[in-house]
């Protein structure tokens, strides 16, 4: 509300009591006080009351018998509740006018004077002033006051009366001044919304700054700021002012004088022109914060801003860069997220400038940039830039260190950091590139780069007249034709990785473009599988991060493989000429390829072939072995072999599948030669090559690192540390099994504690009890980029596979791509949680450099993200249909889970066997007991068959294909013969069911089932939605939906009843719930897929249900679980469906009866809805055999109904025949001028109460009454707040048709003088603009036109007959009804 323009030196104070409420076993009265044009509420019981009056009495000499007195029997009855309210606001008044000027503190208290009342406030804080204010100057910490505090200091500095008028001197506001005179920093944050329980808009509030004489500081947000008065006194001190969301220009904050001034020059500067006023400058001003506002240019008012250094106009909405060449001093300038597209001349206007924000804007180019030669710190994120050229146009600047470019379009070209480094020439080691130092690797590639353009800059020059060079994208970035062409590997290769020849000799980025474009030319025979195509290329390159499952057969259970793998280890005992305690070997021949991460914190790079395991393949340790351990090693024996994924860190990193085998004296550590899994055991022994033999007593730790995941293994006088991944029982077992020959003085680093209590240190301890200290999983994963790889050109253009970008917001997030340069992330460990998706990520290589005897280091080394399960799910593409045996097919369903998080997709790979399908069984599982919204995919079928993808075929349409065609790795519940073929009778009621009324809003997936039919509605359940065993779909039920947590969004759903869950299927609305709006930033319309719809899903299980409660006349119903997220209002609007929707939510309660149903009583009439739903009906409850509670209105919710609409009708009481004939729930219609024909209507939810005489419009709360169990107050709102009311013998005439709204029905009724049903109302929003927002709605003058929509048939007929019969008895003739176009 807009403020007063006066003062209130003696505003009329009023107050009334407007209700009550039984809360628990007490009355709460409800109080709405008035002073002025400012009014609020307050809730208190008869005890607060006769306490007030207590202390009241011995303070103020209060008559006594001047509260009513105490009713101990019957003092919540009706009747009593309404006397005493009324003789407790004659008792309130009363003390007001007692004490009309000064009112003492304890009334003061207990009506919240020191809230919302401008004496009471400004009491308030000169007393709080009085006892703190000197230990707070001393502190010199920011204070904070409220606009509110402010207005009121401001509005009794205008008062003319004593500064101490009550008479208490802590209360004089000569302390507030003494305060804000020597104050020096401030911050003022408003709100937008009303205050408390009160009317006032702390937006709209004026006040003064001028009582600041010492600021040097100021922050000011969400205030208009043509209510901030004195900013101007504060130039004499203040340094830095930040103002956030209060102004639409810089004018009127630095220049509010130019309101009144046409025009104005700041001071000291000389003009020829006419001006009206000379404004002073901020002289002291050097830190200016504008950012968050809604400014859309940099005006001349920056010319009173020359000291200025650090200027801030990010979030707002610039679209051109003027103006700042008056800023001779700025340094620091943030223009980011704004809407900039180009930049011209910039060094024109920023001559000085060192650190530049363009972040989050536009544009496409950088050419405006060339001429900064003072910048340093340079970001350029989250803007359009495509093309590397536009990096030489800043590469000559000469002092620029630190350069981001993250999320722009250029990032997912391979090798991007290179050759953007590349374009700074000899200053690359001085460039700071997102973040990150730049590693000597990249200074020598970008030293091949060099000399790779020098060359094909001469070949251009002597081949001028010859056929330029093609545009082919691996030529393009790595160099010329002839610099790569003996690198070029037959196409009949298998592998698209690069020899390691050709890799060292060329360095990393060479070898990674020559990979690229390898692996496009790889050709397949005979139309192959499209599993084969798109992942051929990736089984052979990513074939050192997994572990076969063909290995697992070759385990200490199979006697030959552990015969022939002791004779091997004792034949290279005795071979070795010189024995050593740690022998290792090189990886030259086998680890192609390999992603590793040398430089930088979590950086993959492809393989350098100088790192081996961490040991060099000419690192040997001179050292004579023991002659025990001579002896033992010609009969050691095989005790434990185990299979796993090693990481191994010395100089770099790098990982493969390793056989880890304990003897009876040594550990050995074997790696195969071959890229193919081996099949027979002579294979397999061909090709194991042994990494490492250490003897038990040259072990210097071996302990657990990730409880149940991984153990490191450390040698002694070696830098090198391996990591083991495998199993949690095959690890304790081997760990069992060498830690008793492991030197005892590193016992203590040898014990190891369980996932849950390692998890639980990285995550705050709410987090951590949401997830029920439930933590499952520990695989290691990699993550892959399939966006910017080039390994196939049929899959990369094909449209039927999806593209991702390596910029999306969850890769963005977990930081998966830093280095620009790989297709796979770092090796990182995947848990779940009830409610997330974890996600570990580990700096092995700073891991390993620590001491392993420090119990912190995986934890200072580590991180975790985490990612709602709830907008989480498994890609629906997950494969195609054909039954092609491959390894590209079998590496694809053994070890790759393509996963969407929101709308975009993650593609990961388990390293270990039968990790993907542990994972897929457990979070299928925890999805499906989330107690949240969550996203679904729905799938578009035809006849109860599912699309999907099938083999590429010339010329040939996407297949259809049975549900048992999918994949065996996405779980779905298993069905009986009678589900899948579910009778006629139910399949025709289910269709009868599946009829969406017209005036709900769908999305595209709501829409989608709506248009199912026969036993499509079926296997879309079964396939889309159903998440539990053998359940069957028994009813549908289209309708608007409230939650608990958002009373304020109505969202229209299809509500799916089975016999195990309530499904909600949501509108995209969903989104914006606001126990929601943090998690979901997208919109499921915003993914643009043929074959799936994404929507938004809610599921409460019926073992969860705790009751129902219907609403008055079955309007709507209530389904209450056992938290506040699961308390859902169905307004159907329909009496028929709510009763057709209880009546088989009972029968399906009945199939999951678990105790004795109680024994049938007379008053149990709802045995009709079957025979087995037999309850108990106890006030007006009826306990269902399965302890599931129906709560029906009871007379009382009826009687208050009627006493509300009584008490507006007329001043005397109500007679006795006054009643309630009708109560429905309908929608009013507003006609909302200038729209289209389709949108030109509004329907805005509304109750209609007919009675004998009158028709009443309230809004009613129906999702927070009754209150819950675990509401600890009452909700914010009334259930019933009456907001317009007419007489039925005013009624004119009733217009039906579709002018305005199809179906709709408008009331015209006769603006006559008569007794307003509203004056009695004293909150603001039913005062005397009550009546004036229906005039004119479509009408004449003179009348008052209702346009009112009843949903439900049934309800429109009786509204129209019980109206007309009603206006016929009052009138004595027919209502007119007039039908219309």
């Amino acid at each position: 509300m807009d403020a007063p323009h006066l003062p209130e030196p003696c505003a009329e104070k009023r107050v009334r009591i407007i209700g009550s409420e039984l809360v628990e076993s007490y009355t709460v009265y409800i109080i709405e006080v008035n002073v002025g044009d400012h009014s609020w509420t307050v809730k208190h019981r008869y005890s607060d009351f006769h306490e007030l009056h207590e202390k009241l009495t011995v303070e103020k000499k209060i008559d006594k018998h001047l509260l009513p007195p105490k009713k101990i029997i019957g003092k919540n009855s009706k009747s009593l509740v309404e006397k005493r309210q009324k003789e407790l606001e004659v008792y309130l008044q009363t003390l007001l006018n007692r004490f009309p000027v000064s009112t003492p503190k304890v009334l003061s208290n207990f009506l919240l004077f020191h809230l919302y009342e401008i004496n009471g406030i400004a009491a308030a804080l000169a007393e709080e002033l009085f006892h703190k204010g000197e230990q707070l100057l001393a502190a010199g910490e920011v204070f904070l006051l409220r606009p509110l505090q402010l207005y009121a200091v401001t509005q009794q500095l205008k008062l003319a009366k004593p500064t101490c008028a009550n008479g208490d001197a802590k209360a004089d506001l000569g302390h507030i001044l003494d305060f804000t005179c020597r104050l020096k920093y401030l911050k003022i944050p408003g709100m937008k919304a009303a205050v408390g329980t009160s009317n006032i808009e702390e937006q709209s509030l004026p006040f003064d700054l001028s009582i600041f004489k010492s600021l040097l500081q100021i922050e000011i947000s969400d205030c208009d700021a043509g209510q901030i008065k004195g900013l101007p006194s504060l130039k004499p001190t203040l340094a830095t002012l930040s103002i956030h969301l209060s102004a639409s220009s810089m004018k009127e904050i630095l220049v509010p004088e130019a309101s009144e001034f046409a025009q104005w020059e700041p001071e000291g500067v000389d003009t020829d022109c006419p001006v009206t006023a000379i404004i002073p400058t901020w002289k002291m001003l050097t830190t200016l914060d504008m950012s968050r506002n809604f400014i859309r240019c940099i005006d001349e008012s920056v010319k009173l801003i020359p000291e200025v250094e650090f200027l801030d106009l990010s979030y707002n909405e610039l679209s051109l860069v003027e103006n700042l060449q008056h800023l001779y001093n700025l340094v620091h300038l943030d223009l980011s997220f704004n809407k900039l597209t180009v930049l011209e001349a910039v060094h024109t206007k920023l001559g000085n400038i060192k650190t530049l924000n363009l972040s989050g804007n536009q544009l496409e180019t950088l050419s405006g940039l060339s001429k900064l030669y003072s910048l340093v710190n340079l970001d350029l994120s989250s803007n359009r830039l495509a093309q590397l050229d536009e990096i030489k146009n800043i590469g000559t600047l000469p002092c620029l260190e630190k350069l981001s470019l993250a999320d722009n379009p250029m990032c997912i070209i391979p090798d991007y950091r290179t050759k953007v480094l590349a374009q700074f020439c000899d200053r690359a080691s001085e460039v700071c590139l997102n973040g990150t130092t730049t590693t000597e690797k990249e200074l020598d590639t970008v030293e091949v780069l060099k000399a790779i353009q020098k060359a094909k800059e001469a070949k251009d020059r002597m081949a001028n007249n010859d056929k330029k060079v093609s545009d082919v994208p691996g030529q393009a970035a790595g160099g010329p034709q002839s610099s790569s062409s003996s690198l070029v590997v037959p196409p009949s290769s298998s592998s698209p990785s690069l020899s390691r020849d050709t890799c060292s000799s060329q360095g990393n980025h060479v070898k990674t473009q020559i990979d690229s474009s390898l692996s496009s030319e790889v050709t397949f025979e005979s139309s192959p599988c499209c599993c084969e195509e798109e992942w051929k290329p990736w089984t052979a390159n990513l074939s050192n991060l997994f572990v076969p499952p063909s290995l697992l057969s070759f385990t200490t259970t199979n006697q030959e493989f552990i015969n022939q793998l002791t004779a091997h280890i004792n034949q290279a005992n005795r071979e070795e000429s010189t024995p050593i305690p740690c022998k290792t070997t090189s990886l030259e021949d086998t680890d192609q390829g390999s992603p590793q991460s040398g430089d930088g914190y979590f950086e993959m790079t492809i393989d350098d072939t100088n790192e081996i395991m961490g040991c060099s393949s000419s690192s040997t340790i001179q050292e004579k072995m023991p002659d025990d351990v001579k002896k033992e090693s010609a009969i050691d024996n095989v005790k434990m072999v185990l299979w796993s994924l090693c990481i191994s860190v010395g100089e770099g990193l790098s990982q493969r599948p390793s056989c880890l085998v304990a003897t009876d004296s040594s550990l050995v550590v074997f790696h195969t030669r071959s890229e193919e899994p081996a099949s027979t055991l002579e294979e397999l022994m061909e090709n194991l090559e042994t990494d490492l033999v250490v003897p038990y007593t040259n072990i210097e730790t071996f302990q657990f690192d990730i409880p149940e995941v991984c153990f490191s293994l450390k040698v002694k006088s070696r830098n090198t540390r391996w990591f083991f991944f495998s199993n949690a029982q095959s690890l304790k077992e081997m760990h069992s099994c060498i830690v008793p020959n492991v030197d005892q003085t590193n016992e203590q680093v040898l014990n190891s504690s369980n996932t849950q209590v390692f998890i639980r240190q990285f995550l705050n301890s709410w987090d951590f009890e949401e997830s029920e200290g439930s933590v499952k999983g520990g695989h290691l994963i990699h993550f892959l980029d399939l966006g910017s790889s080039t390994s196939d050109k049929n899959v990369a253009n094909n449209s039927q596979f999806p593209k991702n970008s390596a910029t999306l917001d969850v890769l963005s997030q977990i930081g998966l791509f830093e280095s620009g340069q790989n297709q796979t992330s770092n090796p990182m460990i995947l848990f779940l949680t009830s409610r997330h998706l974890c996600i570990l990520m580990v700096d092995f290589v700073t891991v390993a450099s620590r001491d392993p005897s420090e119990a912190s280091t995986m934890r200072s080394c580590s991180k975790v993200i985490r990612i709602p399960l709830s907008f989480t799910l498994l890609d629906p593409k997950q494969c195609c249909s054909c039954r092609a045996v491959s390894n590209s097919r079998r590496f694809y369903d053994e070890h790759v889970v393509e996963l969407m998080a929101g709308h975009e997709c993650l593609t990961v790979v388990f390293a270990l066997p039968q990790d993907k399908f542990t994972f897929l069984r457990e979070f299928t599982q925890l999805r499906s007991n989330l107690r949240e919204i969550k996203t679904i995919a729905l799938q578009r079928t035809k006849k109860g068959h599912l699309k999907v993808h099938s083999c590429p075929t010339p010329a040939t349409a996407t297949e259809r294909i049975p549900t048992s065609s999918i994949p065996q790795e996405v779980p779905r519940p298993h069905l009986t013969l009678s589900l899948l073929y579910p009778a006629k009778s139910l399949i025709q009621k289910l269709m009868e069911d599946n009829q969406c009324p017209s005036h709900l809003s769908l999305s595209s997936s709501l829409l989608l089932i709506s248009s199912l039919k026969g036993d499509q509605l079926v296997h879309f359940f079964h396939d889309n939605i159903a998440e539990m065993e053998n359940e069957e779909l028994k009813h549908i039920l289209w309708t608007s939906v409230l939650f608990y947590r958002s009373p304020d969004v109505e969202t229209s759903a299809c509500v799916l009843l089975s016999t195990k869950a309530i499904y909600f299927i949501l509108d995209d609305t969903a989104s914006s719930l606001t126990n929601q709006s943090k998690m979901w930033t997208w919109h499921p319309s915003e993914h643009k897929d043929t074959d799936f719809l994404f929507s938004f899903c809610f599921t409460l299980k019926l073992k969860d249900l705790q009751s129902v409660n219907v609403g008055l006349f079955d309007q709507y119903f209530r389904v209450v679980g056992p938290s506040a997220d699961q308390i859902i209002s169905c307004l159907t609007r329909d009496g028929y469906g709510t009763h057709r929707f209880l009546q088989q939510l009972m029968m399906v309660l009945s199939l999951l009866e678990k105790v004795p149903s109680p024994e049938p009583s007379e008053l149990d009439f709802y045995s009709q809805f079957g025979n087995k739903s037999t309850g108990k009906m106890e006030n007006y409850e009826l306990v269902h055999s399965s302890k599931v509670k129906f709560v029906y209105p009871s007379e009382e919710e009826i009687g208050d109904l009627t006493f509300i609409v009584a008490e507006r009708k007329t001043p005397q009481p109500p007679s006795h025949s006054f009643n309630i004939l009708l109560y429905v729930l309908v929608f009013q219609v507003h006609v909302v001028p200038g729209q289209t024909a389709q949108n030109q209507t509004v329907l805005q939810p509304k109750t209609l109460i007919l009675t004998s005489t009158d028709v009443f419009l309230l809004d009613e709360d129906h999702i927070s009454y009754p209150l819950p169990e675990f509401a600890k107050e009452p909700p914010q709102r009334d259930k019933y707040r009456l907001t317009d009311a007419q007489r039925i013998r005013d009624l004119d005439r009733v217009l039906m048709g579709y002018q305005t709204y199809p179906q709709a029905l408008t009331l015209v009724f006769d603006d006559v003088p008569g007794p307003d049903l509203l004056c009695h109302l004293t909150m603001d929003h039913f005062a005397e603009s009550g009546r004036d927002r229906t005039q004119g709605v479509g009408g004449d003058m003179g009348e008052v036109h209702w346009c009112i929509f009843v949903p439900g048939a049934d309800s429109r007929e009786r509204l129209i007959s019980l109206l007309a019969r009603q206006w016929e008895t009052l009138c004595s003739r027919e209502l007119p009804v007039e039908l219309t176009g």
